[in-house]
């Protein structure tokens, strides 16, 4: 017997089937038009869209966000058709043609894996406009980088083989919004050599954050950017005197905050935080580098993501003096990132342990330089006294104040600490944390680094 969520999980699917069912007809209507009247009918104004009100799933949500024209309609349903029915295709043109392929206005091409009809450039301008060259020019400008198709990454057109019209290329939808239209979610994008970078989160608050008043304050103006950017921008019209985007340097020794502080941000804005892996970014070979940045940058774009480049000093160093073709191309990644940065609309965050390690062109132009300094002692007390679990007892003799004063440790030291010593009391089956446990613990974190206790 069917549940209540399940009965209605099914009523919400056949809603969103329906919507696809009439997109679908509608276009099976269109080809067939186009290839009995063949160039007799120079447009499609003869048959509208179906009605789309009523229809809450995702794809009817987009037509209706963005008031797509019938034109793009066309289009956005011409995309996402292999993706509905793989045989779609092949039926509707086998069904008004007497041998399939004997139509070559229509287009088309086949994949690789995929052996159905795959709509091309093509397809999409003898549908909308036939043998007239105004209406197939006019056509031809969905296809365009200015159309918001492209700027958001919807779909567009892939490269033709050299040599051939560039209307031949494959009608492609990005996967994003093949999975948003049919699914009602995006997957998020896997960490790979494709995109290097993975979205980082923290279940701390904004109270655990423990740093001087000044870098707080600075925090929380950047804060202020994250959720209110946008307003500025567009609803208070400054876009065209500021650059969009937002662009800051956290710098400071290690353990001192500046990853936790972009979890926080991401956490407290809605925004997804993603970490890039520079390792992954940086290619010793030329040109590679500039590529997996864009492709970085453009995977991003339109996600309103926040961007943290951890350990920036790799990517982001001070430019060389021209010795050879290495040097010449590692300064053309640095002004290529610091291009795509400039023109990236949300925010991205630069760490680094030492501010004098960035190219000066990065750090003239960024909006902020966030300070991270080793705690002091007061600091210290208050990152001791919050970094316990409440199930834990501390000895007698342990005296959190004289720890504080005595050993000078950032809040990533002391989490490492207190995690091996509650290690060592549950091994113990105890909840009482030792001072000897402590002070080997201290030991322990502080000989990675050369220092003796």
């Amino acid at each position: 017997m069917k549940t209540s969520a399940a009965i209605q999980d099914h009523d919400s699917l056949t809603l969103e089937t329906h919507s696809f069912y009439a997109e679908l007809g509608w276009l099976s209507r269109v080809i067939e038009v186009r290839i009995t009247q063949r160039p007799a009918v120079p447009g499609i104004g003869l048959l509208p869209p179906p009605e789309n009100n009523g229809h809450a799933d995702s794809y009817a949500k987009y037509i209706k966000q963005h008031s797509l024209n019938t034109e793009e309609r066309l289009v956005l349903i011409l995309a996402l058709a292999p993706h509905l029915r793989p045989d779609y295709f092949d039926m509707v043109i086998q069904k008004n043609l007497s041998k399939a392929g004997d139509f070559p206005q229509l287009g088309g091409v086949r994949g690789k894996n995929f052996r159905g009809f795959m709509p091309t450039g093509e397809t999409a301008v003898y549908l909308l406009a036939g043998d007239d060259l105004a209406l197939r020019f006019n056509a031809q400008k969905l296809f365009t980088q200015d159309h918001f198709f492209a700027k958001q990454q919807v779909l567009y057109l892939e490269d033709p083989p050299a040599g051939e019209p560039a209307m031949s290329g494959k009608i492609v939808m990005s996967q994003e919004y093949v999975e948003l239209f049919t699914l009602s979610t995006i997957t998020p994008p896997r960490f790979g050599i494709n995109f290097p970078a993975q979205r980082i989160e923290t279940q701390m608050e904004w109270d655990d954050l423990v740093l001087p008043s000044d870098t707080i304050d600075q925090i929380r103006d950047l804060e202020a950017w994250v959720k209110h950017g946008d307003t500025l921008l567009h609803d208070w019209g400054m876009s065209r005197k500021i650059k969009p985007g937002y662009r800051v340097l956290f710098h400071g020794p290690p353990g001192t905050g500046k990853t936790l502080t972009a979890s926080l941000l991401g956490k407290y804005t809605g925004k997804e935080v993603y970490k890039i892996d520079l390792s992954m970014v940086v290619s010793k070979f030329i040109g590679e580098t500039e590529k997996n940045l864009a492709n970085l940058f453009d995977k991003a774009e339109n996600k309103d993501w926040i961007l943290f480049f951890d350990e920036a000093d790799a990517l982001f160093g001070k430019r060389t003096s021209v010795r050879d073709a290495h040097d010449k191309y590692a300064n053309q990644e640095v002004s290529f990132l610091l291009q795509r940065t400039e023109t990236y609309a949300g925010l991205v965050i630069l760490a680094t342990n030492f501010k004098s390690n960035i190219d000066d062109a990065f750090t003239r132009r960024f909006q902020s330089h966030i300070y991270f300094p080793q705690p002091k002692y007061n600091e210290r007390q208050q990152l001791w006294k919050k970094a316990f679990p409440p199930k834990i007892k501390l000895e007698n003799k342990i005296d959190l104040s004289s720890v504080a004063r005595q050993y000078e440790l950032t809040g990533a030291h002391i989490m490492n600490i207190v995690q091996y010593t509650c290690l060592q009391a549950l091994s113990r089956k105890q909840n009482i944390l030792l001072h000897s446990d402590l002070i080997a613990g201290i030991r322990k974190e502080l000989s990675k680094e050369g220092k003796v206790v």
